[in-house]
């Protein structure tokens, strides 16, 4: 039950708790259109309705605040991932690790946690990212400033090579890598039930069995430290290591990639940030943070009502579909002060754009480095002038998961 405190005349100075009935969620109107256009209109409107609404147009009630999202978060038990119909297990083919509740979330999860933990992605990712970043910074500069695109010719080929490199795989062009976890995102958000989605996902799921099919024999042989091997080496089931690879496939890819179309274009709006930055290197990572707090390329978490319950006083029946909605709650002025506003010198901590709890996004501090720490840096080093080219259009895409698609840029 929800619980207040107000200060009152009778006694100075102290706080008195009111215990207050739950109350039914809002019936709220959602174009899922104006979302993929810009959800933060939206998500205002949202959280001005209550902490908790009820959306039938996307079938979901939806927590729209920092504190609803927490609860939640903290609350697995209650409101789980274990998801009746969830779309990522239809458009991975099994249910991952990311939709399981503890103790096999647990256990599937340690198996890859000691690859991703901030000594190994110093030790070992970094160097191999460092080449990578290389290599696309000379196509970037082949390409040229008229007709360079920041998504497909820098953010995309360098978050697919990553994403490569880390579950091992070999003889893998960076295009198909980015279409099956564009795919895989597509269907995880396909909350619409588009059926050209769902062929489109049948088809990347084939293509990486195919892959797998190589890889884990070798593997099995050969260990190295991928996340493939990792999970092979803690002796899971083949099935549970395949669907985990295509989980780190759909959401290695989509953080990293818009994180770097999504900080330039934020350092062009601007500029005197990014000057701060390029000035004051150190900047970057705090930078990095809040961007990812500011335009959330995670949306939306969903949940189910596993009980008839109570969210921040707002009653959720047994049964129903939930989303989180990540975004909004980095937008909720009870966390963050003047929210809507970037700002790389605020102290971003307690954003939510990586989830929160036992189910917060593994590859978080892998992101955090390779963009943060290594990519955008190395991008303004090399091309200090860089800047969205107004002549061109740009492109968002997606709610669930959001990011710059194209990016037109000139130096």
């Amino acid at each position: 039950m929800s619980r207040t405190e107000a200060s009152t005349p009778a006694v100075a100075h102290e706080a008195v708790t009111v215990a207050l009935d739950p109350v039914d969620a809002p019936i709220v109107e959602v174009d899922p259109a104006e979302l993929h256009r810009d959800p933060y209109p939206t998500y205002e409107r949202l959280r001005a309705a209550g902490p908790v609404v009820h959306a039938p147009a996307i079938g979901r009630y939806l927590a729209t605040t920092h504190a609803a999202v927490v609860e939640a978060e903290q609350d697995q038990e209650t409101f789980s991932v274990d998801v009746t119909g969830a779309l990522m297990s239809r458009a991975l083919g099994d249910q991952p690790m990311l939709r399981k509740p503890d103790p096999e979330h647990a256990t599937e999860r340690s198996s890859i946690n000691p690859t991703l933990r901030p000594k190994p992605i110093a030790q070992h990712w970094a160097p191999m990212t460092e080449q990578t970043v290389e290599r696309w910074l000379d196509h970037l500069d082949e390409v040229g400033p008229d007709e360079a695109d920041l998504n497909r010719d820098y953010s995309a080929p360098i978050a697919s090579q990553n994403l490569i490199d880390l579950v091992g795989f070999r003889g893998v062009d960076v295009r198909d890598m980015a279409r099956w976890s564009a795919d895989f995102i597509a269907g995880s958000g396909n909350v619409l039930d588009d059926a050209d989605i769902w062929r489109r996902c049948d088809q990347s799921r084939a293509d990486v069995d195919a892959v797998l099919d190589e890889l884990i024999p070798h593997l099995r042989a050969k260990p190295d430290r991928s996340i493939t091997s990792h999970l092979l080496e803690a002796g899971l089931d083949e099935r549970v290591v395949r669907a985990n690879v295509k989980l780190t496939i759909s959401g290695g890819m989509n953080e990293p990639q818009h994180m770097i179309t999504n900080l330039v274009w934020a350092f062009d709006l601007h500029p005197d940030q990014r000057d701060d930055a390029i000035a004051h290197p150190e900047l970057y990572g705090n930078a990095f943070e809040e961007c990812v707090r500011w335009q959330s390329p995670i949306g939306m978490l969903p949940r189910e009502a596993k009980v008839d319950a109570v969210l921040q006083g707002v009653r959720v029946p047994a049964g129903q579909n939930m989303g989180l909605l990540l975004a909004s709650a980095n937008r909720d002025t009870a966390a963050f002060e003047n929210p809507d506003a970037f700002d790389i010198h605020r102290n971003a901590r307690g954003h939510l754009g990586f989830g929160k709890g036992v189910h917060q996004c593994a590859g978080r501090w892998a992101a955090k480095t390779m963009i943060g720490e290594i990519a955008v840096p190395a991008l303004y080093r090399r091309f200090p002038g860089i800047r969205v080219d107004a002549r061109r259009e740009m492109a968002w895409n997606g709610f669930v998961f959001r990011g710059i698609t194209a990016l037109p840029v000139t130096w």
